[in-house]
């Protein structure tokens, strides 16, 4: 057991406490159990020629897991998935180590293209801003996409400034330095923060960058998503962005954004849903996608799908086919768990373009992987 341990670990660490670590919460314990299940059903269960194995992306790994554990119940297949982040799990897809890899950074066409994958999205959550400022209540600081970018990019420097002032006309803002907490390392969530920025201001791109690591002018760095949230809890006056579940899970202070509609939205399962469905998945190749500053009126808009990586020529078509079945399950009956997590998942819509999809996967000879159980 000591080295199931140590690989949870490894999978899972967070910031030390010279970090800023925060004391871990129930919901966090419950999100790390669920991990530490799955990852003890691939180890304890006898190998079997239809267990199979995936790696990548940290977001949406306790989701994965909490779907491992009931489809193996179920099912008996054990599904082994290793949290090693977006960028190692293209690596090890890549080299063919894992039976499929997973990033929260889609990749295009070109590259899908070039090594001969299909890429298709499992699930979706939203980036938040967090605050920590005496007064101001969750959900009560109004924010626009371009008040938000120059705040980070450090146009704006205090709290009270005359362009949050207007947003927040019945608000006591005070008269305070702003301190910016952003990601200091590589991440899925500053790409999609940035890359909205972007969008949404002229000049942010080439002042600040936008993409997994950017040049901040500003602020303070946290490690991984719970380093933000750490760091946002700790100092006053700051302001972060962390994926919704860790909003939820520490109970933090966070901004309404205005959508690309012009309406006041809330982070929540249906403002992320609003985002995914009035997106066009087949826009992109393999889906691929940004759920940014959607035009629907309920839409949140800064929204991300977490995204799965397999070969369209399948050298082990058997094990293709079980994670082919693995994710048909998971889309219909891992709904509700996903729920329960804090995750959203995709539209009725979207999940029949996905199993369309499914059919370009063949073995050798040409045949299809994919056995529709729906």
């Amino acid at each position: 057991m000591d080295c199931h341990k140590d690989v949870m670990k490894s999978a899972y660490s967070e910031p030390t406490p010279s970090e800023g670590m925060i004391v871990i919460t129930n919901r966090m314990q419950q999100l790390l159990k669920a991990s530490l299940a799955s990852l003890l059903v691939g180890a304890t269960s006898v190998a079997s020629a239809g267990d199979v194995t995936g790696a990548g992306a940290t977001f949406p790994a306790p989701v994965y897991a909490k779907w491992a554990e009931i489809y193996h119940n179920a099912n008996g297949t054990a599904v082994n998935y290793q949290a090693i982040g977006s960028g190692g799990g293209i690596k090890q897809i890549k080299k063919r180590t894992v039976d499929f890899g997973a990033t929260d950074a889609p990749l295009n066409g070109k590259e899908l293209k070039k090594i001969g994958l299909l890429q298709f999205p499992a699930i979706i959550g939203g980036i938040v801003p967090v605050i920590n400022v005496d007064g101001i209540e969750p959900g009560q600081l109004r924010l626009s996409g371009p008040v938000l970018a120059d705040m980070f990019s450090g146009a704006i420097t205090k709290w009270n400034a005359p362009a949050v002032a207007e947003l927040n006309p019945d608000l006591k803002l005070p008269d305070k330095p702003i301190t910016v907490v952003y990601r200091s390392d590589s991440s899925g969530t500053t790409s999609g923060f940035t890359t909205y920025l972007a969008e949404v201001k002229e000049g942010f791109a080439d002042k600040v960058g936008a993409g997994k690591t950017v040049n901040w002018p500003t602020g303070v760095g946290g490690k991984g998503n719970a380093g933000v949230a750490a760091n946002v809890l700790k100092l006053g006056n700051s302001i972060g962005y962390v994926e919704y579940a860790y909003v939820k899970q520490n109970k933090m202070s966070h901004a309404a954004m205005i959508n690309k509609a012009g309406q006041t939205v809330q982070p929540n399962d249906k403002t992320f849903a609003a985002a995914a469905a009035g997106a066009d998945w087949s826009a992109a190749p393999g889906f691929g996608i940004s759920l940014n500053n959607q035009g629907a009126d309920a839409a949140w808009p800064i929204t991300s799908a977490s995204f799965i990586l397999m070969f369209l020529e399948a050298e082990r078509p058997e094990q293709s086919a079980e994670v082919l079945a693995f994710f048909d399950w998971a889309l219909t009956e891992g709904q509700e768990p996903a729920l329960e997590l804090d995750y959203v998942p995709l539209p009725p819509e979207t999940v029949k373009l996905i199993r369309t999809a499914w059919g370009d996967i063949k073995d050798e000879d040409g045949a299809v992987v994919y056995k529709p159980a729906h």
